[in-house]
């Protein structure tokens, strides 16, 4: 047999639980000074970030339309006027503001988030934006002067005109062509004007100077439709160049068509040919468009630019005369006039010996 000898048999103790205890509480306590010391350097780091000191230099922020409060955030941060956007962005939220209006705002670097608050809260500065239209504008161009404002399109603006949604007391039914109808000024703009707010205007103010000028009572005065005479003025104002001489130029369009002389006007011939300032090709006057008054007789379809109040008023009343044609007679843009051809062609050949045509 095998000796076998009793082992003797040793017991782990279980941990006393007095000292478990304590072991627990302990860790418990660490933990809390731990998230306690996180928090109390998180609470000061944001309170840096709300309330950093002394502001720095003043900045202009331009908060555009429709701009979220994330969106703003992350302009005043690329200023430096803010250094966290998603900060800002929650206290605001805790702060119960946003909803702030579009539009320029006078703020500081490095500012505080209540003082930020507190000026965007008050809206934005009303400060207005000039859009000056000279007289003689297409359609095109007026749109590319709007274009050329802050955050304004000219695409945008010119898909409006031509949208049909848009319409003048002056437009013949069932046509959307605005060429012409869009008053030439300088407005003063509000930063929050779109381009639809800007195209309502244009027209709204030109069917105000029509009426003042008198451009219902047309037919009366010079026998034709109101519409027909904005496309008589728009033919002045691109031809005239000196103010004395509207209603003479005036004369001459009606004269001619009392007649039925062709208009032979090359401002209208530019139009058809889309060439507004570069000078005419043999090509462009033998090209036949609507617009080509010198094949085609009577007014061209639309207007070919904006005219003026002065211009209207020319005609609508027309300088009493018996000229049928003009040419240009010297550099600063005066014409000489003439009733018979014979008369035209000696100015003709005076203008082309000064080298002016």
């Amino acid at each position: 047999m095998t000796d076998v000898r009793d082992e003797p048999i040793v017991f782990e103790p279980f941990p006393e639980p007095r000292r478990r205890g304590r072991t627990a509480v302990k860790a418990a306590l660490a933990l809390a000074v731990a998230v306690l010391l996180v928090a109390g350097a998180v609470g000061v780091w944001a309170k840096g970030q709300i309330s950093p000191g002394s502001p720095g230099a003043e900045v202009q922020v331009v908060v555009p339309r429709g701009a979220s409060t994330a969106r703003i955030a992350a302009i005043l941060d690329a200023e430096g006027v803010i250094s966290n956007a998603r900060l800002f962005k929650l206290y605001a939220k805790y702060k119960g503001e946003g909803g702030f209006q579009a539009g320029s705002y006078q703020l500081h670097k490095h500012a505080d988030f209540d003082d930020v608050l507190a000026v965007l809260g008050k809206g934005a500065k009303a400060e207005s934006q000039r859009l000056t239209i000279p007289e003689g504008l297409t359609l095109v161009q007026i749109a590319d002067r709007v274009g050329r404002l802050p955050g304004r399109s000219a695409a945008k603006f010119l898909d409006l005109a031509r949208s049909g949604q848009f319409t003048s007391p002056y437009l013949p039914a069932g046509s959307t062509n605005l060429e012409g109808l869009l008053f030439p000024s300088t407005y003063e703009l509000k930063p929050t004007e779109d381009e639809a707010a800007i195209l309502q205007r244009m027209l709204n103010v030109f069917a105000d100077v029509g009426a003042q000028v008198g451009l219902d009572q047309s037919q009366a005065r010079v026998g034709l439709t109101p519409y027909q005479v904005v496309i008589v003025a728009s033919m002045i104002e691109r031809e005239a160049r000196v103010a004395g001489e509207r209603g003479m130029v005036a004369r001459v369009v009606y004269n001619r068509l009392q007649k039925g002389i062709k208009l032979g006007i090359d401002a209208t011939i530019r139009y058809g040919v889309d060439r507004p300032t570069q000078p005419l090709r043999k090509s462009d006057l033998a090209k036949d468009t609507p617009f080509n008054t010198r094949l085609h007789a009577g007014l061209p379809p639309t207007p070919i630019a904006a005219p003026g109040e002065a211009t209207l008023q020319a005609a609508l009343n027309p300088t009493p005369g018996p000229w049928l044609f003009y040419v240009l007679a010297d550099q600063s843009g005066h014409h000489t006039f003439a009733s018979t051809d014979a008369e035209f062609q000696r100015a003709v050949a005076v203008c082309r010996q000064q080298k002016l045509c």
